[in-house]
């Protein structure tokens, strides 16, 4: 899309791959962010008009709509590259613009190994995860890789299994045949015509998925999300906003609590204990490195409290003199997970996997 739409003054920063955001505040002020630092440029436009007319543009190619009555709405470029634009009165200072780019640099499991993002037996570990169809939650803040993580490891899916990814703005770049890949809408002129995760996620239940895919839960959809892997869907991979693996298990209670379900909190634990297995969770780091920090089991339930259990935690050790994080993912194991002899079975795991070296 990038390449058939004129994008103005920005396409020097959409061209260049040191520059990981863009963000316009108004016609006159763009920021972007180079080595996890964001500074000012000195790109700007004519008028807030240009700017509106330039994300309309975009976001007219790709299918959806933003104007007074679909103030805010995300988008993304053919080359991964997510768009988020909010318009006045929201933006007070004129339309505001985030363009967060796909990282070219990573296109593998290997190269989130080369860079420190996880160590090789971590890697190790997750890959015979997503091979023995472990039901996985990635998590962390924004723009700390979550999504660049699940797109690697999407590589280790069965190449006979159809997969399908649910998002409100379709991100995720998976390379397979048997692949369908759902949006959401937003509603048309008159408030008709929109579609959501949660009808999303149904309906792709109808489809003989033998992979569901949650780009983003943030909602009510977290409960249909839980329910397809208690009926059988097992393999299934969700992106979920949280500060560390408790407040993800947290914000998950809170989002099943507002699909309007009655049942008792208790209940509601229960449900995720028995549904979700691991937690990969990963944090921007002081130096702008993006790291995993947790991989957690979600191991069961005690005295209501749902229990976790840390498998591999990263441990800092020191910033060097330039301000460099040093450390690593390390094995943090006091128990063995519960689907861990099921991966021995399957010939997935190694018995030294949480041997540190």
């Amino acid at each position: 899309m990038a390449e058939k739409l004129d994008l103005g003054p920005i396409q020097k920063l959409l061209d260049d791959p040191a520059v990981s955001e863009i963000m316009i505040n108004g016609c006159q002020k763009v920021f972007i962010e180079r080595n996890g630092k964001k500074i000012i440029t000195d790109v700007h436009f004519a008028s807030d008009d240009e700017v509106y007319k330039l994300i309309e543009k975009i976001y007219l190619a790709a299918g959806k709509r933003i104007a007074s009555d679909v103030p805010y709405a995300d988008v993304c470029l053919e080359d991964g590259t997510r768009i988020n634009a909010i318009i006045p009165p929201l933006a007070r200072f004129g339309v505001a613009v985030t363009f967060r780019k796909f990282s070219k640099e990573i296109n593998s499991l290997d190269d989130l190994v080369k860079t420190g993002t996880l160590s090789q037996k971590a890697a190790d570990f997750l890959i015979a995860c997503v091979k023995g169809k472990v039901n996985i939650i990635f998590s962390g803040g924004t723009a700390v890789g979550k999504t660049t993580t699940l797109q690697v490891l999407s590589h280790y899916f069965a190449e006979e299994q159809r997969v399908i990814t649910i998002e409100d703005a379709a991100e995720l770049h998976i390379e397979r045949e048997n692949l369908v890949s759902l949006e959401t809408r937003t509603p048309d002129i008159n408030g008709k015509g929109g579609v959501g995760l949660r009808e999303l996620i149904r309906n792709a239940l109808r489809m003989a998925p033998d992979r569901l895919v949650v780009g983003e839960v943030r909602g009510e959809e977290a409960i249909d999300m839980i329910q397809a892997m208690a009926t059988g869907h097992s393999g299934t991979v969700g992106v979920v906003h949280g500060n560390s693996p408790r407040d993800v298990i947290a914000r998950i209670e809170t989002m099943v609590l507002m699909s309007g379900i009655r049942l008792p909190l208790e209940d509601v634990r229960k449900m995720i204990a028995s549904t979700l297995n691991l937690i990969v969770h990963q944090e921007r780091m002081r130096d702008g490195s993006r790291r995993i920090t947790y991989i957690t089991e979600i191991r069961g339930l005690d005295k209501a409290e749902i229990i976790l259990n840390d498998l591999f935690t990263f441990k800092l050790d020191k910033y060097d003199e330039s301000g460099k994080v040093i450390g690593a993912l390390k094995s943090s194991i006091r128990y063995y997970p519960l689907f861990f002899q099921k991966l021995q079975k399957m010939g997935l795991l190694a018995d030294n996997i949480f041997v540190n070296d």
